[in-house]
């Protein structure tokens, strides 16, 4: 049983099918034909950018994996760690002094 081999497609490419079958006077299955690929899958694609907008292929289950969006996240967890052991010597210096004034 051998398997069919899929083409993998930019997202240029993908972007500007989707923008050419939605121009006037194009249908999906015009624009299809042209490029060599089924229908369909320029109903995904344009499903994908409706539903996700500018993120479609950098999100997946809702979850924003673009390199903005990573680098902010590797910013807030280094802010949160310096915060934390930050409140961690806070807490020991409260409870230091606290002790001193009994």
């Amino acid at each position: 049983m051998s398997r069919k081999k899929t083409q993998a497609y930019t997202e240029e490419f993908r972007r500007e099918a989707v923008r050419r079958a939605d121009q006037p006077g194009c249908t999906a299955a015009s624009v299809a034909r042209e490029l060599g690929i089924h229908p369909g899958q320029i109903y995904n694609w344009r499903r994908q950018f409706t539903r996700l907008s500018d993120k479609q292929f950098n999100a997946v289950d809702g979850v924003d994996y673009s390199k903005a969006e990573s680098e902010a996240m590797r910013k807030l967890k280094r802010e949160m760690e310096t915060l934390r052991k930050e409140n961690e010597f806070l807490k020991k210096v409260s409870a230091y002094f606290a002790k001193s004034q009994e």
